[in-house]
């Protein structure tokens, strides 16, 4: 075959295969990076569930969520989200921390929200979640038993505080801490029902790092941490000068600044009955 007949159908493969590459790259998967934690189906609809590890534990969950269509095998980009997690006790139940469930950001077919566990049995078993939803103007519902696992350290502490009001603390970030000055971030909740957990706002959380196993000794730069209008989340200064084991004492300070729970550490007392765990 000539050259002049030969150069045409060369640019014609190569338009095509670059039309190929275009589609498959503008394919985009949503899920990239999340770990499925488990599906739930109900009837037909199946639920995704993701989150980094692939697993539930005690303390802050940010959790990701898809509905899937299972006579399309299409996921619902318009739907209405809500959720109740609850722990079974042998003679009570209540359920725990949780935010709203709204689109991810710059998503089509995720959804995500938080949930706070506060607490789990020694197997993971006890909580179950229910997920309602509305597609299209119909109402779904469907409630399955979830296994919450316990975190290494504690990430999440339950008090009483000295005004009666049980509260709930979370540790957020950092969750890749580093020998710096690392932003951390708490999320605070107090226990209005066995139900129902709002946010505390405009407290104050004092904070005063030590490692136990180096005598004890702290580090500068820290700040205590306050309330942060934007996102309903406590902020603050932790520094951390060595790689270990970390307890971070705190003490719980209303608007009034009376203290609601926490001590000073001192010679005398090694650590706050208030602490968070962080090891690196």
């Amino acid at each position: 075959m000539k050259l002049k007949y030969l150069l045409p159908i060369a640019f014609i493969a190569l338009f095509f295969s670059c039309s190929t590459d275009n589609d498959d790259d503008a394919i985009v998967n949503e899920t990239e990076d999340l770990e499925l934690i488990q599906t739930i189906i109900n009837n037909n609809q199946t639920i995704e569930l993701y989150n980094e590890k692939g697993m539930f534990e005690t303390g802050y969950n940010l959790v990701s969520l898809r509905i899937k269509d299972n006579t399309t095998d299409s996921y619902i980009e318009d739907a209405t989200l809500s959720w109740m997690p609850m722990m079974q006790m042998p003679t009570m139940e209540h359920s725990c921390p949780k935010s709203t469930i709204s689109k991810a950001l710059g998503k089509d077919t995720v959804y995500e929200g938080f949930i706070i566990y506060q607490m789990t049995n020694t197997d993971a078993s006890g909580w179950s979640l229910t997920l309602n939803y509305t597609i299209d103007g119909t109402d779904y519902s469907v409630t399955e038993t979830i296994s919450v696992f316990q975190y290494e350290n504690q990430n999440t502490a339950s008090f009483m505080g000295s005004d009666d009001t049980k509260y709930i603390l979370a540790l957020i970030e950092p969750k890749d801490p580093s020998i710096a000055v690392n932003e951390m971030k708490v999320g605070l909740f107090k226990m209005e029902n066995m139900m129902t957990f709002p946010v505390v706002e405009d407290y104050t959380i004092s904070l005063d790092p030590r490692m136990p196993g180096m005598g004890n000794h702290t580090s500068p730069n820290n700040t205590d941490l306050t309330y942060n209008n934007a996102d309903n989340f406590y902020y603050g200064d932790l520094s951390l000068t060595m790689t270990g084991y970390w307890k971070l004492n705190l003490k719980l300070m209303n608007a009034v600044d009376s203290v609601l729970k926490g001590e000073d550490v001192t010679d005398e007392n090694e650590a706050s009955s208030l602490y968070l765990e962080l090891e690196f």
